[in-house]
């Protein structure tokens, strides 16, 4: 095939060529003419931005043996080989048909053979984002602590998709949108050199098409040239890239600005029917109203980029529009081109969209103050709103002065007093020295064990109680239970339904027990140290009494010492069961 595309046959050279990327540029070509470059290189940016052609550049460069100040000569038989994509030392692998751990583990492989005729081997892999999470695994050891005469190169157009331990190894160059003037330079060069017949305005609006991408520009000059008979002409340019003339966009904004909607709903058709792309139609009518509103507020930096053909037509337009429309005009396009992104029924929305914009109101918003100040009978009625407003402010004030008054007499009523509820704890210590003599350390392990389901089967209130027990013994004659706090051990002694619950599942899932004895910490150890005592002096009583009535009035008077001395004798109130 003789005919090749246009981006191809212009592909950068020299560091020169690349258009829009001057400090990425700048910044490798120094490192090239002091040889201070390094194991990896990491380029970002949009399509069509010079990634691929800036990493072939650079492989050209770093292995040339001509170079100059960064820029290889392009006339040695390592430039034309790596220029005509057959010199084996500088690989470019497509990352996106190639992800896989097997390729990768290839890389890894050969990496450590020495280059056939270059100085360095360099490895260009393209939409690296794409490889998988295990392929970059794999990369990751070689990537870091490659052999001295290896370079890799990786290129993205997404690197917020690759992990940060990649990039760590790397130097990254982020390449931004080449600026439409910059594009419509780089295209006047080409045609130039190849001696067609090109219009200027035809070219800024392949440069807008483009979206800042140059390889895009090229692809559509190359389509302009074939449907033109190698002439780039204004028609030819709209009809390829879909884009609405100049003449139309001001048309239809002059119609909805006079209020025209009949005239400009005709546009709106008359448009569709050439076969515009309505999304594009509206893309168009957002940049014309930009551009307007630039002219209005900056008309110098919009002369100096010379992205805008400004003509006679623009500047009639511009005089007829104020900023404050070309505003609402560019928030009520933005509003439609959202709801329009997935509609089928796209025209409907610019017949819509039309109604809308031919109701808004060109005249300038007059602010709140002016409006008051140009209209007596408002000032009379604000004047009358704020005698009104003084006189409710007095009468406040002598409400709150009288309720002052009112309440400073009153006495200050005292808090109710709180009630404790007080249980009487009566221990039968003839049934826990009977429980302590066939006492068994298996017993308590095996309750111990029943304990959570036991507690499971209880309602929210039992289990919270429960819980804050401790099993002191278990055996054939029945299980000791102690708790720390002597209330909480004195409402279940003194509760059936709680105990009774309990007692329940015990019978359920641990078995038969005899007695459940529920005691006061404190108290269990007097016991436990008595038993002691008399168990060594074989003193033991068959049949122990339980504990004197005064023992017992002690530990209440204790409990109600404590209650005094949290919240005071004047907020106490006892009350007997």
């Amino acid at each position: 095939m003789s005919y090749q595309a246009l981006y191809r046959v212009w592909r950068p050279q020299t560091f020169e060529d690349l258009v829009g990327q001057d400090m990425i540029t700048k910044t490798l070509k120094n490192a090239l003419a002091t040889k201070q470059t390094t194991h990896a290189y990491l380029f970002a940016g949009p399509r069509g931005t010079g990634k691929t052609s800036c990493a072939k550049l650079f492989a050209k460069a770093l292995n040339c043996p001509n170079q100059v100040n960064g820029d290889p000569c392009n006339e040695c038989e390592i430039c034309k080989a790596i220029t005509a994509g057959r010199l084996n030392d500088v690989i470019e692998i497509d990352a996106a048909s190639n992800n896989g751990v097997e390729e990768i583990r290839d890389i890894r492989d050969k990496v450590k053979y020495a280059p056939t005729q270059a100085d360095y081997k360099v490895y260009i892999i393209d939409e690296v984002h794409m490889l998988s999470t295990s392929a970059f695994n794999a990369l990751l050891k070689t990537l870091e602590e490659p052999p001295a005469n290896v370079v890799f190169i990786l290129a993205t157009t997404d690197p917020h998709k690759i992990p940060a331990t990649i990039i760590s190894r790397t130097q990254r160059f982020d390449f931004k949108r080449i600026t439409s003037g910059a594009i419509l330079e780089r295209m006047e060069y080409i045609l130039k050199q190849k001696q067609f017949e090109y219009d200027e305005k035809a070219l800024n609006v392949i440069a807008r098409a483009a979206e800042g991408g140059m390889r895009d520009a090229l692809s559509i000059l190359d389509q302009v040239l074939s449907f033109g008979d190698n002439e780039v002409t204004l028609d030819n340019a709209l009809l390829v890239t879909g884009s609405v003339t100049r003449e139309n966009l001001i048309k239809y904004l002059s119609q909805v600005q006079n209020h025209e909607t009949v005239a400009g709903l005709q546009t709106i058709h008359a448009i569709l029917d050439e076969g515009k792309d309505a999304k594009r139609l509206l893309e168009d009518l957002i940049n014309c109203c930009r551009d307007l509103l630039l002219y209005k507020q900056a008309p110098e930096m919009l002369e100096q980029t010379g992205s805008v053909m400004i003509d006679d037509e623009f500047k009639d337009m511009a005089e007829k529009s104020n900023p404050e429309t070309l505003y609402r005009y560019i928030d009520t396009l933005n509003e439609q081109q959202e709801n329009m992104r997935y509609s089928m029924h796209q025209s409907v929305y610019l017949e819509v969209l039309t109604v809308k914009l031919a109701k808004i109101d060109g005249k300038e918003r007059k602010t709140s103050v002016q409006s008051l100040q140009t209209s007596p009978e408002t000032l009379n009625e604000l004047n009358d709103l704020q005698r009104q407003i003084k006189e409710l402010k007095d009468q406040v004030k002598n409400l709150l002065g009288k309720s002052d008054r009112g309440f400073s007499g009153e006495k200050t009523s005292r808090p109710a007093k709180k009630a404790v509820q007080h249980y009487e704890i009566k221990i039968d210590v003839a049934s826990i020295y009977r429980i302590l003599g066939s006492a068994t350390k298996i017993d308590k392990n095996r309750f111990s064990d029943c304990m959570n389901d036991i507690l499971s089967t209880l309602n929210v209130s039992s289990k919270a109680m429960f819980k804050m027990c401790e099993i002191e013994a278990a055996g054939p004659e029945g299980i000791i239970l102690s708790f720390n706090n002597e209330f909480i051990c004195g409402r279940i002694i003194n509760e059936e339904r709680v105990r009774d619950e309990f007692e329940n599942s015990v019978g359920r899932i641990y078995g038969d027990a005899k007695k459940i004895v529920y005691v006061p910490k404190n108290r269990w150890l007097n016991i436990r140290q008595e038993y002691i005592k008399q168990m060594r002096s074989g003193t033991i009583p068959k049949d122990a009494a339980e504990i004197p009535s005064d023992q017992t009035k002690e530990h209440e008077d204790d409990i109600v010492q404590e209650a005094e001395d949290i919240f005071g004798k004047d907020l106490i109130e006892i009350k007997e069961d």
